[in-house]
């Protein structure tokens, strides 16, 4: 990748301003935010379209769709994965693209806002090394990103209800400044269900408005939530509740389907510009680059495209003080990738089993169910573990309606086909006798020498740059937190009344929560950016998405992405002035 380091854009393909901004997701939004109400010129570097409300139509064939997402014919990510026999899979092909559109992954997040605790910052000094995993405290406290959670509540806008258990983290504010989202009737049945149980069920903090603010409307209750794009805008994507008013200021620009693929860097090491084609355009390749390349010069450039994809651009631009890809100097770039570590469980519940009122309640659609419980966020069980480990966070929800899909999957029993009258008693069953109701874990992704991104060596995407290659080693141990969390989870659905209860731990990693991969610290030899998320041997380049975080902590990762890239664009209006 010598090439793209000397390309020299003519005069007038190149623009300036005073910060570049790759992607435009939820590591993006707060900087062009913040910067841009300074006064400062900022110019976003988006590979997807430009999409808004009118474009999200609730309908289960425009959840992620392909027009959402980067073209796999045009690009693709190579995954290894671990295999049966104890081997890696090297054929298996993935997309871990949350969202290619401005506003990125944050458009279709389900916005459970979870706040990390001061436990996840000090994993290593409270609960020491495990072998075999690279885990590390972050060089900042809890309470250094505690007043950025605030904020992101205020200004992105979150609905919920603090109430005290066990873990509640620290909190400048007693609540949140929205109230919570409307809530289906049967929340009380898991209220009950876990005060017997001896648990503490939590309202879980959404990232949706539950009343109107900012030129955004509040949540209609339609049930395409989660996976699918806010035809109202409460949901708190970087484009409905930041990028909108950035670009209000007349200070900010974004630029659609623009694919950066080099950033240029000078004899001290420091960014000067970022590289780009315009992804409309089929002669914009890296062949015809002398000819098409277009550029952004800018004092402060800002990596948020997705943990694997900050990486690869960063492996993808060597310069004179970076031989192997800016920051890489030390081997840093890429490692110490993390997925979500977790589960899934269900419970079916048969409307016969319930009274009329209980089967009318069950088949209510639109209110969230809004309850996630924490009670093992630290799990200390000497029968499940020789000593306390640090746990996870049950979600409560009902999936999105999909009609077309859940049929879908009703044809196959035990491997075999389903038809005829068989096939048509399983659906009525599935539609209109039960109802299915869902919880997620999320645990710790323990970072591993086995789970990184590097560049593939023989084959390059639609412009010619080297597609990213991810391997996705595992923990045993995450598999061992993430099933104590699914049997509780099972004990819950259980004591609801279901008649029917399963789970599952996973190991497969998940496209959409993926982070780490750019991990920062204080030590260039162990981490790829400084405690400012700024890239190590650079003054000026800076990384704002999840590919920041040491670990991903036991909850959804959004939330703190925002808070820190409040954080980052601090950093950046004290280095700028």
């Amino acid at each position: 990748m010598k090439a793209p380091s000397v390309i020299k854009p003519s005069s007038n393909s190149v623009q300036d301003a005073d910060i570049c901004i790759v992607g435009s997701g939820a590591g993006a939004g707060p900087i062009a935010y913040e910067l841009s109400k300074a006064g400062y010129s900022v110019i976003i570097l988006e590979k997807g379209g430009w999409y808004t409300e009118k474009d999200f139509f609730k309908d289960e064939q425009l959840s992620r769709h392909d027009v959402f997402q980067s073209q796999f014919k045009d690009e693709r990510h190579v995954l290894n994965e671990p295999n049966d026999d104890g081997g890696w899979s090297n054929d298996t092909t993935a997309q871990f693209w949350g969202g290619n559109i401005v506003g990125g992954a944050s458009n279709f997040m389900s916005g459970y806002f979870h706040r990390l605790k001061p436990v996840d910052f000090r994993l290593v000094s409270i609960f020491g090394k495990i072998k075999g995993a690279n885990t590390v405290d972050w060089p900042i406290s809890y309470s250094e990103l505690e007043p950025y959670y605030t904020k992101v509540e205020r200004i992105v806008g979150v609905s919920g209800k603090v109430v005290k258990h066990p873990h509640l983290e620290p909190r400048s504010t007693k609540d949140y400044p929205f109230v919570p989202t409307a809530e289906h009737p049967i929340a009380g049945w898991f209220d009950k269900a876990c005060h017997t149980l001896g648990f503490h069920p939590l309202p879980m903090a959404r990232g949706i408005l539950s009343k109107p603010y900012n030129n955004r409307r509040s949540c209609e209750y339609s049930g395409y939530c989660g996976s699918y794009g806010c035809s109202s805008g409460a949901k708190a994507s970087s484009r409905a509740a930041l990028l909108d008013q950035a670009i209000a200021t007349g200070k900010c620009k974004i630029i659609p389907y623009a694919k950066a693929f080099h950033i240029n860097s000078d004899q001290k090491g420091n960014a000067t510009s970022v590289d780009y084609f315009d992804t409309n355009n089929p002669e914009h390749t890296l062949a015809n680059a002398e000819k098409n390349a277009l550029s952004i010069q800018a004092k402060i450039i800002v990596v948020a495209c997705y943990s694997i994809e900050s990486a690869r651009l960063l492996l993808s631009s060597p310069g004179v003080k970076h031989p192997n890809g800016i920051g890489n100097n030390h081997q840093q770039v890429g490692k110490n990738l993390h997925c979500c570590s977790g589960g899934t469980g269900h419970g079916v519940f048969e409307y016969d089993q319930f009274s009329k009122q209980q089967a009318d309640d069950l088949k209510i659609r639109g209110p969230f169910f809004n309850r996630a419980l924490q009670d093992w966020y630290v799990i200390d069980d000497k029968k499940a573990f020789s000593k306390p480990v640090k746990g996870g966070t049950l979600d409560f929800v009902f999936d999105p309606p999909s009609p077309t899909s859940d049929a879908n999957s009703l044809k196959r029993e035990d491997g075999k086909l389903l038809w005829g009258s068989t096939l048509k008693q399983r659906i009525k069953s599935s539609f209109t006798q039960s109802k299915d109701f869902k919880f997620e874990v999320f645990c710790d992704w323990l970072t591993n020498d086995d789970c990184h991104v590097s560049l593939d060596s023989k084959e390059k995407d639609k412009w010619g740059s080297p597609i990213a290659k991810v391997k996705a080693g595992f923990h045993p141990h995450d598999m061992k937190v993430a099933q104590y969390l699914v049997d509780r989870g099972k004990e819950v659905m259980t004591a609801m009344g279901a008649q029917t209860v399963w789970g599952n731990a996973f190991s497969a990693p998940t496209s959409n929560l993926i982070a780490g991969g750019l991990r920062f610290g204080n030590d260039p030899k162990t981490s790829a950016l400084d405690a400012d998320c700024r890239v190590h041997g650079t003054d000026n380049l800076f990384v704002s998405d999840g590919s920041f975080m040491p670990n991903g902590g036991s909850v959804t990762p959004t939330f703190t992405i925002y808070a820190n890239s409040f954080r980052v664009a601090d950093k950046i209006k004290e280095q700028l002035s």
